[in-house]
């Protein structure tokens, strides 16, 4: 069974000998170390075959990246004799064939080169060969970037260059990433950047640049960090002019509104710092500035005919300005026989709706006095009150005449007594009141002694 074994082991060295297929003998997890200064570091190595059953030989040296190469290891199955310069910073331990590296500087960074020689006991001079190669690199974590920019103030579209500048306090071998509001900058042809994109230059600089800007700096040993966001302030515009109106129906630049209404209208305009807004209006191949503000207010009566208007948007930074025009046409317009008039002072039609409501309530008020004070009825009242009240002291002149006995007044009315305008409240007072103008003869109820006798006197 033994020789069986010894047998197989021999054909499998011979195979791999004629196909000169090595890498199944030895195996490295990664050929590339991204090592951090200061901390420690291991060039891991697998061997495929078993160390009992062959000898092996072979060294460990490095390579600068200036191209200088250094023995550092030379060993066998048995023993290894370590490089005096690096031995202190070195540790390998046979029959590992792996090499740990206890605290990195910059100075190890470069090619670490592995030559291996194998013997199978079995197959006694016939030496295998191995070789590989593992990229060391040696850097420092990255520190918080940091965005400076130039010129620090706000600038003026088309009309400035903008440099951003991004920096880290430590770190090797940084790259740097740029991103506005969260989202990676792409390419621009107005875009430039450095080497390693730790500057960039916005020439010229535009309305879509402004944002809220960050750097991204990282290394092989450092994910990325952020900076503090800087904003980047452009003064723009005035872009996409336009009036609007809650009123009226708009058909392109025209809009209807209903006779009497009151429409107002809306001049907006994306621009940075907001816009001066100028109101005019385009008559008879003249023009007139209206108002300013971004606010119309048109009174519809007013209006005798279809009105042009034009609101303008002024930049005071940027020095542009921009125009929109539109048409206002009050619905049911005639040939002008209208209510209004051509020289704008028409009477409005709520002013005559009220004063027509006013003569309308004056004729019924008028009405219900004449018919409610009159003063014949005023005076039938008062002639027809109870006898009761009629009992005052009388002074008659007719003590003959029996039938003419009772109360008698003459009543003596300022103007015509026949009058109609003469108030309730004169006639009212006649009951309770004697004034200047009224006398009344109380006729003294006397029955003289004897007809004759009264005569004669």
């Amino acid at each position: 069974m033994e020789a069986l074994g010894r047998t197989a082991l021999c054909v499998c060295s011979v195979l791999f000998i004629l196909t000169e297929v090595s890498a199944d003998f030895i195996y490295i997890p990664s050929l590339v170390h991204h090592g951090v200064e200061g901390k420690s570091l291991l060039l891991a190595v697998e061997t495929r075959f078993p160390l009992d059953k062959a000898d092996i030989q072979g060294t460990w040296s490095h390579t600068r990246s200036s191209g200088t190469r250094t023995t550092l290891v030379t060993f066998t199955k048995r023993d290894a004799i370590t490089n005096m310069m690096y031995r202190n910073n070195l540790f390998f331990k046979v029959p590992n064939i792996s090499l740990a590296i206890h605290k990195l500087h910059r100075d190890d960074e470069g090619d670490y080169h592995l030559s291996l020689n194998i013997e199978f006991h079995n197959n006694t001079g016939r030496v295998i060969k191995e070789e590989r190669n593992v990229r060391v690199t040696v850097d420092v974590p990255v520190s918080s970037p940091v965005i400076a920019k130039s010129p620090t103030y706000a600038v003026v579209e088309d009309k400035a260059n903008v440099t951003m500048t991004c920096s880290v306090e430590r770190g090797t071998r940084v790259a740097f990433q740029w991103m506005r509001d969260n989202v990676l900058l792409g390419t621009s042809t107005r875009y430039h950047f450095s080497k390693g994109n730790a500057t960039l230059l916005i020439s010229p600089v535009r309305k879509e640049d402004k944002g809220s800007y960050r750097c991204v700096a990282g290394n092989p040993v450092s994910p990325g960090r952020h900076s503090r966001g800087l904003e980047l302030n452009v003064y723009y515009g005035p872009y996409n002019l336009e009036v609007n109106s809650g009123q009226g129906l708009r058909t392109g630049e025209v809009f209807t509104i209903n006779p009497g209404e009151l429409a107002f209208f809306e001049c907006q305009a994306d621009s940075n710092p907001p816009n001066s807004y100028v109101w005019i209006s385009k008559s008879h191949n003249s023009t007139q500035v209206i108002t300013e503000g971004p606010r119309l207010e048109v009174l519809s009566y007013r209006l005798a005919q279809p009105e042009e208007y034009l609101c303008r948007a002024f930049n005071n930074v940027t020095q542009k300005q921009n125009e929109a025009q539109f048409t206002l046409v009050v619905a049911g317009l005639g040939t002008g026989k209208e209510k209004h008039t051509q020289g704008g002072d028409g009477v409005s039609p709520l002013a005559v709706i009220i004063v027509c409501s006013l003569f309308i309530i004056g004729c019924m008020l008028l009405f219900f006095l004449r018919r409610n004070c009159h003063p014949k009825r005023v005076l039938m009242s008062i002639y027809n009150r109870p006898l009761t009240e009629q009992k005052r002291p009388h002074r008659s002149g007719h003590e003959d005449a029996t039938e003419d006995f009772g109360i008698y007044e003459f009543v003596s009315i300022p103007g015509k007594m026949d009058s109609a305008q003469v108030s309730c409240r004169s006639l009212a007072r006649l009951e309770s009141v004697q004034d200047m103008h009224t006398t009344i003869y109380d006729v003294i109820r006397h029955v003289p002694e004897s007809p004759s006798h009264s005569l004669l006197k």
